[in-house]
């Protein structure tokens, strides 16, 4: 069957009321994106952010009667915001989703690959891992840096990493899949432990991941840290992170903008040697070691 959209540009205000007059009117579902491409990075905590300028899309039955509702959007909407209603025809949408995502190279060594496609190199690195709700699948510049520092190294075997942040398991796989004795896979979301879990067992390593809330995690120092989070817990997690590092122990920083790295360094360079920094899309990776 064939949908009914409707696509309104207004200002963070309104958001609210055309909203749900489009959900008053017969919407089955209304959704919000950025109509400026100016993408929310880090909102403060317990807030619910808008974008100054936000496209809301209202979806209804492909036999609505169209005249009926550009009626009935004038009466529960005054003033009445510049719209555009558009058919949608019908999609296998699972078949167009699958097609956005293909294997992922990084390093001259690592794939990471959707499970409905063939790794185009069988001898290299292939870690199985399919887009889902957990964050981290690879196509995000941040994860990528993370990726790409996982590539560079020669040898892992015997180490032992935390994955602080761990999303969807995707570095704490790899890392493993690159020789890693055991990671310590870490996330407050108890979906993304799930996630990790998941997605090791798929990739037949689940005895070496240990998924663990923050809280859970033992006393003990390891080899290396990944911390891909964002720029405001890195810097409240500086003692706590430290604290993990054995002596000439390497941490990675991810999830910061570029406009966030001088903080994120103070915070940590009292105590560690930063020994490099790499920037990818306004992203920034910060290698650091404990001497």
């Amino acid at each position: 069957m064939s949908w009914l959209q409707i696509l309104l540009d207004t200002d963070a205000q309104t958001v609210e009321q055309i909203s749900d007059g489009l959900m008053a009117i017969g919407a089955i579902s209304v959704t919000l994106q950025d109509a400026e491409d100016k993408p929310l990075y880090q909102p403060p905590l317990n807030t619910t952010p808008l974008w100054r300028r936000t496209r809301i899309i209202g979806l209804f039955e492909g036999d609505t009667n169209s005249t009926q509702l550009q009626t009935q959007l004038q009466t529960i909407l005054v003033p009445l915001p510049p719209y555009q209603i558009q058919t949608l025809e019908d999609q296998d949408w699972s078949r167009v989703w699958m097609t956005d995502f293909h294997p992922m190279q990084f390093g001259e060594r690592i794939w990471i690959c959707p499970s409905w496609q063939t790794p185009p190199d069988p001898k290299a690195i292939n870690i199985q891992l399919d887009p889902g709700l957990a964050f981290g699948s690879g196509t995000h510049a941040t994860t990528a840096l993370c990726l790409e520092w996982l590539a560079e190294q020669t040898d892992l075997s015997d180490k032992t990493l935390i994955d602080y942040g761990c999303g969807s398991g995707i570095l704490s796989i790899t890392a493993i899949k690159l020789g890693a004795k055991h990671v310590w896979a870490v996330d407050h979301d108890s979906q993304a432990l799930e996630a990790t879990k998941d997605n090791a067992k798929k990739n037949e390593i689940d005895t070496a991941i240990s998924g663990v809330l923050p809280k859970q995690l033992p006393d003990f120092k390891a080899d290396s840290i990944l911390a891909n989070i964002l720029a405001t817990p890195l810097i409240e997690l500086a003692p706590t992170l430290i604290a993990h590092l054995k002596k000439d122990a390497v941490l990675v920083l991810s999830g910061i903008l570029k406009e966030q790295s001088d903080e994120v360094i103070a915070a940590y360079t009292p105590y560690l040697t930063i020994t490099e920094i790499k920037e990818h899309d306004e992203w920034i990776r910060i290698v650091a070691q404990k001497f």
